[in-house]
């Protein structure tokens, strides 16, 4: 079954990712302060659906494509690993738009704020990073079925993710204000941040390991 070491990584990867300015903190942390906590946990139940998706596509094969075709694997760990240090250089790059001060939103039903919620994750490609690059490296095929490895490194992705998000769906307003008052703050948490994300991307790049094998 999946390594202490395996889920330790991936929830590294996960917190690393969430904490990170993204669509989904964007539009949960927009449609929160724009329209009540409400909204914004209705947006994110669409989030995690998107989260479902993505890893049942996982479980059912990517792994198996990548082990057919080693090339593939490297490209895509090697495009995973330049991604992580994109996201690393937005974090601490000059300006940018805050995003605890976003931009107001119209007030949307809830299935409409589902749907977008789900739309948004969907279309996210750091999610799709995560799940068709990051996640299978952490799958040992020594350890058993790579299937249910998969789902048990998404479901701890998928844990931290919705309760970092959560967290900051509820205290949005908050913490805008506490922000905006004390902008240090904003960049510690940039600077960490992208201290997180270049030391993953430089793991990512120089690990030898082969592709997973279902």
């Amino acid at each position: 079954m999946v390594s202490v070491n395996a889920c330790a990584g991936i929830a590294v990867v996960a917190l690393g990712m969430v904490l990170t300015p993204g669509p989904n903190m964007i539009y949960l942390v927009s449609r929160s302060v724009t329209q009540g906590r409400r909204a914004g946990l209705i947006s994110l139940s669409g989030v995690a659906a998107g989260f479902l998706v993505y890893l049942v596509a996982a479980a059912a094969g990517i792994a198996t494509i990548f082990a057919v075709v080693p090339a593939v694997y490297t490209a895509v760990k090697l495009a995973g690993a330049g991604y992580l240090l994109w996201l690393a250089w937005k974090a601490v790059r000059p300006g940018g738009e805050p995003v605890f001060a976003p931009t107001a939103l119209p007030v949307d039903p809830p299935r409409r704020l589902f749907s977008m919620g789900l739309l948004t994750n969907l279309l996210n490609p750091k999610i799709a990073i995560l799940y068709v690059s990051l996640l299978p490296q952490f799958v040992d095929p020594a350890r058993g079925d790579v299937a249910a490895q998969s789902l048990v490194l998404g479901l701890v992705q998928i844990v931290i993710a919705l309760s970092v998000n959560a967290t900051i769906v509820l205290t949005a307003g908050s913490v805008a204000a506490f922000m905006g008052r004390r902008p240090v703050w904003m960049r510690v948490q940039r600077y960490l941040m992208g201290a997180v994300l270049a030391g993953l991307a430089l793991r990512i790049a120089t690990d030898r390991s082969s592709a997973v094998a279902a």
